[in-house]
Order: C-alpha cells, then sequence, then structure tokens
C-alpha cells in the first residue's frame, strides 16, 4: 500500500471538483495542485459525459496533462459525479502509483436505485462499478464536522490526518473549495 507523506514540506495534490448545469451533456472538470502550505502552483482542466462511464479516463487524462512527478495523492469531491459518471479509485491509483481520497459530505443509504431509475436498459455496469468502490468512512475533523471518506493506496487515518491538515474550516478542506469555486466558473 502506498503512503500519503504527510512529513514532506513539499506535499501536494492533485484536487479534483466538478460542475455543470442540468441541461449540460458534459461536466466540467477543475484540477489544482495545491502544495502542504496551501500556494496553488498547478491548474488542469478537463471534463466528462454527463450519464457516461469516462470519469475515471478524464482525470488520468488530467493528471498526465500535468506531466509533474512531484504530485503526492489525488483528492476528488465525490467519486460518482455527472450524474453517476463513476470514478474507479483502484484504476487510478494502480496507474498514477498515487492515493486516491473520494470526499463527500452527506451520509446516505445508497444510490443503486437511483441508478436502476436513470438507467432502465444499462445500470447493471453502473451498479457493478458503484459496488466495487466500497463503503465509505465516517471521520470527524479536527474542526468537529464529520465527513465520508474512500480510499484506495492509504488507509483512512492517513487520510484524515491530510484532510485535517487541509481544513481551515467547516467541513470542505480548503484545495476542495478552491477547485469547487474553479469548475463553477467555467
Amino acid at each position: 500500500m502506498s503512503q500519503i507523506h504527510l512529513e514532506k514540506k513539499g506535499l501536494r495534490g492533485l484536487v479534483i471538483a466538478e460542475s455543470f448545469k442540468p441541461r449540460d451533456k458534459r461536466s466540467r472538470l477543475a484540477g489544482i495542485v495545491m502544495r502542504r502550505d496551501f500556494v496553488i502552483d498547478g491548474f488542469v482542466f478537463g471534463h466528462c459525459t454527463i450519464g457516461g462511464d469516462d470519469a475515471t479516463n478524464s482525470i488520468l487524462k488530467m493528471y498526465s496533462k500535468l506531466g509533474r512527478d512531484d504530485i503526492n495523492f489525488v483528492l476528488v469531491s465525490g467519486l460518482i459525479i455527472a450524474m453517476y459518471n463513476v470514478i474507479d479509485v483502484v484504476t487510478i491509483h494502480k496507474q498514477t502509483g498515487l492515493p486516491v481520497i473520494g470526499v463527500t459530505y452527506e451520509d446516505s443509504q445508497g444510490i443503486e436505485s437511483a441508478i436502476k431509475h436513470h438507467f432502465p436498459d444499462s445500470y447493471e455496469s453502473k451498479i457493478e462499478k458503484y459496488r466495487k468502490l466500497g463503503r465509505r468512512s465516517k471521520v470527524r475533523l479536527h474542526t468537529g464536522y464529520d465527513i465520508y471518506l474512500r480510499t484506495e493506496g492509504c488507509t483512512t487515518k492517513e487520510a484524515q490526518k491530510l484532510l485535517d491538515h487541509f481544513t481551515l474550516q467547516g467541513t470542505v478542506p480548503e484545495p476542495l473549495r478552491v477547485a469547487q469555486l474553479l469548475a463553477k466558473s467555467l
């Protein structure tokens, strides 16, 4: 298993968020590279299909576009984006060699029935991808707020420590907040 080297002064993450409007066919993805000291030293953009199956490849292309070897982890706002476009964290971890962390903010009982409703003729593969994500882990940040994590390539405890460092207030870690603002501005 990889590790997030929290002791590294130059620790950097590729942090990705999305934004789309109701009639859009594609969701806009914004990625930032943020250092441990909150300095942003890179941007990258991508897109994925609303309701599609291309989010994983889009994120891998974004990582590749950066052409950097100093990124230490990938942090994503949600692993089911763009109306059920499921991100495969195992594939991203294997192809980049980096720990991957997906963050969500609300408890839920799952989305299998919603997938069946929206994809009545093709839901099996989406549900299989969704189930492969596994269960989320609830963690409490140093701010006193709970968030939910899925990780690949690091432990939940390592991810929690990392997010504690990057969370100044409330529930949203600073790099995710910035990436979300950037995605919405597109």
